[in-house]
């Protein structure tokens, strides 16, 4: 019997064909040409102006958040519900993480919880669409306005995620993607900053070269200490041709979703899985269950019959309230954030899934149900 890896990319003879060009003509004057490139056409993708290729998505937060002021004694707003990438840049910067609660429909930052944990130092929010679920974006971004406080987007897995015609990633002051090897579309390592904000785009732009200013004269003259985040031409190559690629990869995606949908709906009422709203599109990256609260689910019991049938399952983020790392924050109650991590699992979705692995996935959650 095979095993069924929880993920894995989906690389063609195009990303391998790239790749070597980059690595064998990829130097000298043309060592930025497929960074440039890949830039150019996510931009195009999701309706943004302005693109910078970075070696992580949490590198591409930490240069955002910066870049908006975040420092010291400042809060920024997220969910508690999270991978730690997005909490670190906040502490990196100074800065102390307020933890809210997640939305039950949505497993995503609660409108009503920002609003009540906004303060006279809350310097950004910052929404999170997990798994390829979506925030209420009108509504956090209807609460930025009134409070003047930037709504900023960790899409890291929302690539295929659409918000009443906008792409996830494209609506807050900025956006952050992840092409970690697990994603929709992948670099190896690697991420993406996106606004269409000039003057922040020129601010990260210069952060993102060792504070070095575009249109600086004098050579290795940087303005003020910045960082180096930068995605190698051989990262941006294979992404390239990964970008040349999404549709057919999104809407992979999304058919293996719906066939795990179907395949589970025997025992649809014992389980929710992600949601996908009217005036939405999910990019459903991670297919999850979440089982009911009455079904006193064990979670590691499920994970154990997955193991026993050579088939990785994943464990639903902890809440980050709970990790007892030093710095990650402040937090208010959180009971729904701490009712839905227990009983969820993520399922195997990656692109070459076959129909008779996903059924075998399938079953197994069945019959556990």
């Amino acid at each position: 019997m095979s095993r069924i890896y929880y993920t894995k990319p989906s690389i063609t003879e195009l990303e391998v064909k790239y790749a070597t060009d980059a690595a064998a003509n990829g130097w000298g004057e043309r060592c930025y040409d497929y960074i440039h490139r890949f830039e150019r056409q996510f931009a195009e993708h999701l309706g943004v102006t302005h693109t910078i290729a970075t070696a992580s998505c949490t590198g591409a937060m930490h240069m955002g958040l910066a870049a908006l002021g975040v420092g010291d004694g400042d809060e920024v707003i997220l969910a508690d519900i999270n991978w730690i990438a997005t909490v670190s840049p906040v502490v990196h910067l100074g800065a102390r993480p307020v933890l809210v609660d997640v939305d039950r429909a949505t497993w995503c930052l609660s409108p009503e919880s920002v609003e009540a944990a906004i303060t006279p130092r809350t310097k950004a929010i910052i929404a999170t669409h997990i798994y390829g679920n979506l925030c209420e974006m009108e509504r956090l971004l209807d609460i930025g306005r009134r409070h003047g406080i930037p709504v900023v987007e960790d899409a890291a897995e929302a690539i295929g995620s659409v918000y009443q015609g906008r792409r996830a990633g494209a609506m807050g002051r900025f956006g952050v993607f992840s092409f970690h090897g697990t994603k929709t579309i992948t670099t190896g390592e690697g991420g993406m900053f996106v606004t269409s904000d000039p003057a922040l785009y020129e601010r990260v732009l210069t952060l993102s070269n060792h504070g070095r200013a575009r249109g600086e004269t004098r050579q290795f003259w940087p303005e003020r200490v910045g960082f180096k985040y930068k995605m190698s031409n051989l990262q941006a190559a294979v992404g390239c041709a990964q970008i040349e690629r999404i549709e057919e990869l999104i809407e992979r995606k999304r058919a293996i979703f719906n066939a795990y949908k179907q395949a589970l709906a025997p025992v649809s009422g014992r389980i929710q899985m992600n949601p996908e709203h009217p005036g939405t599109q999910n990019g459903y990256w991670m297919p999850t269950v979440v089982f009911t609260a009455a079904d006193h689910f064990d979670r590691e019991a499920l994970l154990a019959a997955f193991k026993a049938d050579q088939i990785d399952g994943r464990v639903f983020f902890w809440p980050l309230s709970d990790l007892g790392v030093d710095g990650v924050g402040l937090h208010s109650d959180t009971p729904v954030a701490h009712a839905i991590y227990s009983r969820a699992v993520n399922l195997p979705s990656y692109h070459d899934l076959s129909e008779d692995e996903i059924e075998r996935v399938a079953k197994v959650v069945r019959d556990f149900a």
